[in-house]
Protein backbone atom coordinates (compact mmCIF):
# COMPACT_ATOMS: atom_id res chain seq x y z
CA UNK A 1 0.00 0.00 0.00
CA UNK A 2 1.26 3.36 -1.05
CA UNK A 3 0.31 4.95 1.92
CA UNK A 4 -1.48 8.05 -0.83
CA UNK A 5 -4.53 9.56 0.58
CA UNK A 6 -7.08 8.66 -1.66
CA UNK A 7 -10.64 9.59 0.22
CA UNK A 8 -10.96 13.22 -0.89
CA UNK A 9 -10.74 12.08 -4.78
CA UNK A 10 -13.61 9.41 -4.28
CA UNK A 11 -15.73 11.91 -2.39
CA UNK A 12 -15.60 13.89 -5.25
CA UNK A 13 -16.10 10.85 -7.28
CA UNK A 14 -19.31 10.40 -9.07
CA UNK A 15 -22.12 11.57 -11.56
CA UNK A 16 -20.10 14.54 -12.71
CA UNK A 17 -16.80 12.05 -13.17
CA UNK A 18 -18.61 9.75 -14.65
CA UNK A 19 -20.33 11.50 -17.79
CA UNK A 20 -16.93 12.87 -18.34
CA UNK A 21 -15.88 12.32 -21.48
CA UNK A 22 -12.02 13.10 -21.35
CA UNK A 23 -9.35 11.31 -19.41
CA UNK A 24 -8.45 14.25 -17.39
CA UNK A 25 -12.03 14.67 -16.60
CA UNK A 26 -12.67 11.19 -15.77
CA UNK A 27 -10.94 10.40 -13.38
CA UNK A 28 -10.52 12.09 -9.41
CA UNK A 29 -7.01 12.76 -7.54
CA UNK A 30 -5.94 11.60 -4.19
CA UNK A 31 -5.47 14.24 -1.80
CA UNK A 32 -2.99 16.76 -2.21
CA UNK A 33 -2.34 15.64 -6.23
CA UNK A 34 -2.40 18.10 -9.73
CA UNK A 35 -2.14 16.83 -12.90
CA UNK A 36 1.10 17.42 -14.34
CA UNK A 37 0.41 20.88 -16.80
CA UNK A 38 0.74 20.08 -20.65
CA UNK A 39 0.71 22.62 -23.85
CA UNK A 40 -2.21 22.46 -26.23
CA UNK A 41 -0.28 21.03 -28.68
CA UNK A 42 1.66 18.48 -27.25
CA UNK A 43 1.61 14.93 -27.40
CA UNK A 44 1.05 15.03 -23.61
CA UNK A 45 -1.89 17.14 -23.75
CA UNK A 46 -3.36 14.89 -26.62
CA UNK A 47 -3.39 12.06 -24.71
CA UNK A 48 -5.21 13.89 -21.47
CA UNK A 49 -8.21 15.01 -23.39
CA UNK A 50 -8.45 11.91 -25.56
CA UNK A 51 -12.15 10.96 -25.51
CA UNK A 52 -13.57 7.93 -23.59
CA UNK A 53 -16.59 6.12 -24.27
CA UNK A 54 -19.41 6.20 -21.99
CA UNK A 55 -18.79 5.42 -18.22
CA UNK A 56 -19.37 1.33 -17.61
CA UNK A 57 -18.48 0.69 -21.33
CA UNK A 58 -17.49 -2.81 -22.23
CA UNK A 59 -14.08 -3.78 -24.18
CA UNK A 60 -15.06 -5.81 -27.54
CA UNK A 61 -12.87 -7.83 -29.41
CA UNK A 62 -12.25 -6.76 -33.08
CA UNK A 63 -15.14 -9.77 -33.93
CA UNK A 64 -18.18 -7.45 -31.65
CA UNK A 65 -17.93 -9.90 -29.28
CA UNK A 66 -17.00 -8.53 -25.74
CA UNK A 67 -13.62 -9.56 -23.85
CA UNK A 68 -13.61 -12.54 -21.48
CA UNK A 69 -12.70 -10.33 -18.90
CA UNK A 70 -14.35 -7.33 -18.23
CA UNK A 71 -12.81 -6.47 -14.49
CA UNK A 72 -9.25 -4.92 -15.60
CA UNK A 73 -10.33 -1.93 -17.45
CA UNK A 74 -11.57 1.17 -15.60
CA UNK A 75 -12.99 3.45 -19.18
CA UNK A 76 -12.84 2.53 -22.84
CA UNK A 77 -11.08 5.38 -25.03
CA UNK A 78 -13.18 6.30 -28.00
CA UNK A 79 -11.59 5.00 -31.47
CA UNK A 80 -12.17 2.19 -33.26
CA UNK A 81 -10.69 -1.27 -33.22
CA UNK A 82 -11.33 -2.07 -36.62
CA UNK A 83 -12.65 -5.21 -38.16
CA UNK A 84 -9.21 -7.79 -38.09
CA UNK A 85 -7.07 -9.02 -36.14
CA UNK A 86 -4.66 -6.47 -36.18
CA UNK A 87 -5.07 -3.65 -33.64
CA UNK A 88 -3.05 -5.28 -30.61
CA UNK A 89 -0.94 -3.89 -27.94
CA UNK A 90 2.02 -2.49 -29.94
CA UNK A 91 -0.43 -1.51 -32.61
CA UNK A 92 -2.28 0.31 -30.34
CA UNK A 93 0.11 2.65 -29.01
CA UNK A 94 1.10 3.01 -32.88
CA UNK A 95 -2.19 4.13 -33.71
CA UNK A 96 -2.56 6.71 -30.94
CA UNK A 97 0.41 8.41 -31.45
CA UNK A 98 -0.13 8.25 -35.25
CA UNK A 99 -3.90 9.96 -35.13
CA UNK A 100 -2.06 12.80 -32.67
CA UNK A 101 0.40 13.31 -35.49
CA UNK A 102 -2.25 13.24 -38.18
CA UNK A 103 -4.64 16.12 -36.14
CA UNK A 104 -1.69 18.01 -36.16
CA UNK A 105 -0.79 17.47 -39.89
CA UNK A 106 2.46 16.31 -39.43
CA UNK A 107 1.96 13.44 -41.66
CA UNK A 108 6.00 13.24 -42.85
CA UNK A 109 6.59 12.34 -38.74
CA UNK A 110 4.44 9.14 -39.45
CA UNK A 111 6.80 6.41 -39.88
CA UNK A 112 6.93 2.90 -38.36
CA UNK A 113 9.64 0.27 -38.66
CA UNK A 114 9.39 -2.93 -40.20
CA UNK A 115 10.18 -6.35 -38.37
CA UNK A 116 11.45 -6.92 -41.19
CA UNK A 117 13.75 -4.88 -42.22
CA UNK A 118 14.35 -2.54 -39.16
CA UNK A 119 13.19 0.42 -41.37
CA UNK A 120 10.43 2.85 -41.91
CA UNK A 121 7.61 2.66 -43.76
CA UNK A 122 6.02 6.33 -44.21
CA UNK A 123 2.41 7.58 -44.23
CA UNK A 124 3.41 10.04 -47.19
CA UNK A 125 5.11 7.06 -48.63
CA UNK A 126 2.31 5.07 -48.97
CA UNK A 127 0.25 6.34 -51.88
CA UNK A 128 2.55 9.05 -53.37
CA UNK A 129 1.39 12.14 -50.65
CA UNK A 130 -2.37 11.12 -50.57
CA UNK A 131 -3.28 12.20 -47.17
CA UNK A 132 -7.41 11.85 -46.28
CA UNK A 133 -8.15 9.63 -43.66
CA UNK A 134 -9.55 6.54 -45.25
CA UNK A 135 -5.72 6.17 -46.47
CA UNK A 136 -4.72 7.08 -42.97
CA UNK A 137 -6.23 4.22 -41.82
CA UNK A 138 -5.27 1.34 -44.83
CA UNK A 139 -1.79 2.39 -43.87
CA UNK A 140 -2.44 1.94 -40.18
CA UNK A 141 -3.86 -1.79 -41.24
CA UNK A 142 -0.40 -2.11 -43.48
CA UNK A 143 1.71 -1.12 -40.63
CA UNK A 144 -0.28 -3.05 -38.28
CA UNK A 145 0.68 -6.45 -40.29
CA UNK A 146 4.07 -6.00 -40.67
CA UNK A 147 5.36 -4.09 -37.33
CA UNK A 148 4.96 -5.34 -33.78
CA UNK A 149 6.65 -5.28 -30.21
CA UNK A 150 10.18 -5.86 -31.32
CA UNK A 151 10.12 -3.34 -34.37
CA UNK A 152 8.75 -0.75 -32.05
CA UNK A 153 10.80 -1.31 -29.21
CA UNK A 154 13.51 -0.77 -31.60
CA UNK A 155 12.00 2.57 -32.89
CA UNK A 156 11.48 4.28 -29.37
CA UNK A 157 14.49 6.00 -27.40
CA UNK A 158 15.08 4.41 -23.84
CA UNK A 159 14.45 6.59 -20.83
CA UNK A 160 17.66 6.43 -19.12
CA UNK A 161 15.66 7.87 -15.53
CA UNK A 162 12.35 5.71 -14.66
CA UNK A 163 11.81 8.44 -12.44
CA UNK A 164 11.54 11.21 -15.47
CA UNK A 165 8.52 9.07 -17.02
CA UNK A 166 6.59 11.63 -19.12
CA UNK A 167 2.91 11.06 -20.74
CA UNK A 168 2.89 9.01 -23.60
CA UNK A 169 5.98 7.31 -22.86
CA UNK A 170 5.42 3.70 -23.96
CA UNK A 171 6.35 0.16 -21.07
CA UNK A 172 7.06 -2.44 -23.79
CA UNK A 173 8.72 -5.87 -23.71
CA UNK A 174 9.23 -7.76 -26.84
CA UNK A 175 8.95 -11.20 -26.10
CA UNK A 176 9.31 -15.13 -28.25
CA UNK A 177 6.82 -15.23 -29.68
CA UNK A 178 5.17 -12.61 -27.87
CA UNK A 179 5.56 -9.31 -25.82
CA UNK A 180 3.11 -6.42 -24.83
CA UNK A 181 2.66 -2.56 -24.74
CA UNK A 182 1.09 -0.15 -22.53
CA UNK A 183 1.29 3.65 -22.45
CA UNK A 184 1.22 6.85 -20.12
CA UNK A 185 -1.68 8.10 -20.68
CA UNK A 186 -2.27 11.08 -18.01
CA UNK A 187 0.13 11.89 -14.66
CA UNK A 188 -0.41 13.69 -11.46
CA UNK A 189 1.70 15.23 -8.90
CA UNK A 190 1.74 16.34 -5.30
CA UNK A 191 3.53 18.70 -3.42
CA UNK A 192 6.21 16.52 -2.40
CA UNK A 193 7.11 15.70 -5.90
CA UNK A 194 5.17 12.02 -5.26
CA UNK A 195 4.04 10.88 -9.08
CA UNK A 196 1.10 8.93 -10.13
CA UNK A 197 0.44 8.00 -13.77
CA UNK A 198 -2.34 5.89 -15.50
CA UNK A 199 -1.50 3.15 -18.37
CA UNK A 200 -4.05 2.06 -21.52
CA UNK A 201 -3.35 -1.02 -23.80
CA UNK A 202 -5.11 -3.22 -26.56
CA UNK A 203 -4.58 -6.89 -26.27
CA UNK A 204 -4.52 -10.14 -28.03
CA UNK A 205 -6.60 -10.72 -29.99
CA UNK A 206 -6.91 -7.24 -31.18
CA UNK A 207 -9.89 -5.54 -28.85
CA UNK A 208 -11.05 -2.00 -27.72
CA UNK A 209 -8.06 0.33 -26.41
CA UNK A 210 -8.59 0.49 -22.11
CA UNK A 211 -7.80 2.62 -19.56
CA UNK A 212 -6.41 0.05 -16.95
CA UNK A 213 -6.99 -1.16 -13.65
CA UNK A 214 -4.21 -1.17 -10.55
CA UNK A 215 -4.57 -4.98 -9.48
CA UNK A 216 -1.88 -4.05 -7.04
CA UNK A 217 -3.85 -0.93 -5.16
CA UNK A 218 -7.23 -1.23 -5.34
CA UNK A 219 -7.47 2.12 -3.17
CA UNK A 220 -5.34 4.09 -5.80
CA UNK A 221 -6.70 2.35 -8.76
CA UNK A 222 -6.60 3.14 -11.46
CA UNK A 223 -3.50 5.12 -11.12
CA UNK A 224 -0.23 3.47 -10.75
CA UNK A 225 2.12 5.01 -8.56
CA UNK A 226 5.42 6.06 -9.91
CA UNK A 227 8.01 3.96 -6.98
CA UNK A 228 11.77 4.25 -8.14
CA UNK A 229 12.09 1.78 -5.22
CA UNK A 230 9.70 -1.51 -6.98
CA UNK A 231 11.14 -2.43 -9.94
CA UNK A 232 7.79 -4.14 -11.03
CA UNK A 233 5.01 -2.57 -12.76
CA UNK A 234 2.58 -5.41 -11.96
CA UNK A 235 -0.74 -4.49 -14.91
CA UNK A 236 -3.65 -6.71 -14.68
CA UNK A 237 -2.21 -9.03 -18.04
CA UNK A 238 1.16 -8.40 -18.05
CA UNK A 239 4.21 -7.40 -15.50
CA UNK A 240 6.63 -4.74 -16.70
CA UNK A 241 10.14 -4.05 -15.08
CA UNK A 242 11.43 0.23 -14.98
CA UNK A 243 13.61 -0.41 -17.82
CA UNK A 244 10.59 -1.39 -20.18
CA UNK A 245 10.37 2.39 -20.16
CA UNK A 246 10.46 4.06 -23.93
CA UNK A 247 9.20 7.38 -25.62
CA UNK A 248 8.95 8.25 -29.18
Amino acid sequence: MSGINIAGGKEQAGSQQEIANKVKDRFSLPDGYKRIPTEGASFQFYLQNFPLKEHGTKVYYYTGKQKVNQRIHAAVLDIDVGTRDLQQCADAVMRIRAEYLYAHNRFDEICFNFVSDGKPRCFLDYKTGITDYNTFRKYMNYVFSYANTRSLKHQLNKVEEYSEMKIGDVFIQSGNPYGHAVIVMDMAENVEGKRIFLLAQSYMPAQDIHILKNPRNKILSPWYELNTCQDEIITPEWDFVQTDLRRF
